[in-house]
Formats: C-alpha cells, structure tokens, sequence
C-alpha cells in the first residue's frame, strides 16, 4: 500500500464522518434559529418561557408543566434557571421535547440556538460533493506568527455584522509552482485554523471555506491539505455566525480539493 493509497484512505474517512457529524440529530443541519437576547425577559417562538441575558448568562423564567429540561438532568425546570453559554468552563445545555436549547455567547452578546431534528435542512440533507482525492492538494507550509502576537482584524460574518477574529501569524506554503500566503488562527490543542476563498468560491464551490493545520513544529513548519478544505456551518444552515475571510485569503486561483457544497434530495 502507497502512502497516497493511506492518505486517500483517511480523507475517505474524513468525508464519512463529516457527513455523518453535520447530519446528526442536534448537527449544524437541525438548527432552526439563533435568538440574540436583550435584558428584558421575552418569548422565543416555539419554546415555553421567558428568556433574557443577564450578566453573563441566559436565563429563563419557566414553570414544570412547561416542560423545560437540563440535558442530562432530571424533572422539569421550575422558576427562574441560570443557563451558562457555550464560551463558560461548564457550559449548560436545556432540552425541550426533541429540540437542543444551546446558550451562545459572542462579543458580549448573549443568545439562544435552537436545534431540531425534523428541521428541513436535515431531513433534505443528502450528503457533501466534494472534489476527488488529490495528493498534489497537500502541501508543505511554513507559519510565522506576528512579531507583536495575535490580532484582532475586523470582517464581515454571514449574519450581515461585522466582528473581529484573531489571528495569529501567516502560513507560507508553495502550490503549483507559486507561493501564497494565509493569515491564520491558533486552535485548541495547538493547531492552525483558517477562512478561505479562492477563484471557485461563489459557483463551483460554497461562498468560502475553512482549514485546519496541525500544529507547527519549532521550526513552524506544517502542512496544508486542501483536500480537507471544509463548508463551514452557514453552509448547512442560515442562522450560524460564520467570519468571511480576513483580507488577503483569497487566493488566486481555483482549489479544486476539498467539500464543495450541500447536497439535497
């Protein structure tokens, strides 16, 4: 067996369990809404309750023959509930029914994200085209981070606001034949993260795509796979806050590797 059979082999892998993950009962397709909150209790439509953020947290006023439950908890919620986000240690999670309450927080902002099953978008879903297998797609990089550490750049997200991202360094890397950069976040664990476009961006491919890197070594080198280049979440459903790439990640050229767009039946 080659060492691109291997490769190939574990892309293969990648696709399936990228399929199956989106595609889950509470994944990126089965979300319904996004309900930025305000400081005075108001109603979700859907959901029982009052909901509103207070410093920090969500909170809902509810009573048990509403139904509202903790994940992982048992009974229903009575009075006034304290729901950390997602951005705490010890993030909360509320279930109604079959729906996935998930408090978010972003920038200071506080709000609700409601995920359901029988969302449309799931049940229509029939899988991610993607571009064949191509070793040539993987390439060496080199990262550099900022001399003066991460950074804040501001850029537009696909909710219509712009937000900052931070950013960490630029990868250099080679492909056919030319050199190109990428500006760049750090990930848990140590990895590289990125927002990309490139000239398939918008027809062939969805509007912009996201990367991963492994970690560098002490010399920054890495590798860019593009054949792992990946549909962020606004791409299976429209009330997800996704970054549009930070100005110079889109590169001249068609990346034809990697997920390409959503599927449906």
């Amino acid at each position: 067996m080659t060492a691109a059979d291997t490769a190939a082999e574990a892309w293969q892998r990648w696709t399936e369990a990228r399929a199956a993950a989106v595609s889950a009962a509470h994944g990126p397709l089965a979300l319904t809404g996004t309900h930025w909150l305000g400081p005075e209790p108001e109603e979700i439509p859907g959901l029982p309750g009052a909901w509103w953020a207070d410093e920090g947290v969500v909170r809902v006023s509810a009573k048990s023959a509403d139904g509202l439950r903790l994940e992982g908890g048992d009974g229903a919620l009575e009075g006034e509930i304290t729901l950390r986000p997602d951005t705490s240690p010890e993030p909360d999670r509320a279930a109604h029914g079959d729906l996935r309450l998930v408090p978010i927080e972003r920038e200071g902002e506080l709000a609700l994200r409601v995920f359901d099953p029988a969302a449309p978008t799931r049940t229509a879903f029939a899988g991610i085209d993607t571009y064949p297998y191509a070793p040539d797609w993987a390439v060496p990089a080199v990262f550099t981070p900022f001399e003066d550490g991460e950074r804040a750049v501001t850029v537009p997200n696909a909710d219509g606001r712009e937000r900052p991202l931070g950013v960490a360094g630029r990868i250099a890397f080679t492909l056919a034949g030319e050199p190109h950069t990428l500006t760049v976040s750090t990930s848990a664990g140590g990895g590289l993260s990125g927002v990309i476009a490139d000239t398939t961006s918008g027809h062939e491919t969805y509007r912009f795509r996201f990367i991963t890197l492994p970690e560098p070594d002490a010399q920054g080198r890495t590798v860019l796979d593009l054949n792992r280049a990946y549909l962020p979440p606004c791409a299976f459903a429209d009330h997800f806050v996704c970054p549009f790439p930070p100005p110079g990640n889109r590169l001249p050229l068609a990346v034809e590797a990697g997920e390409r767009h959503v599927v449906t039946g």
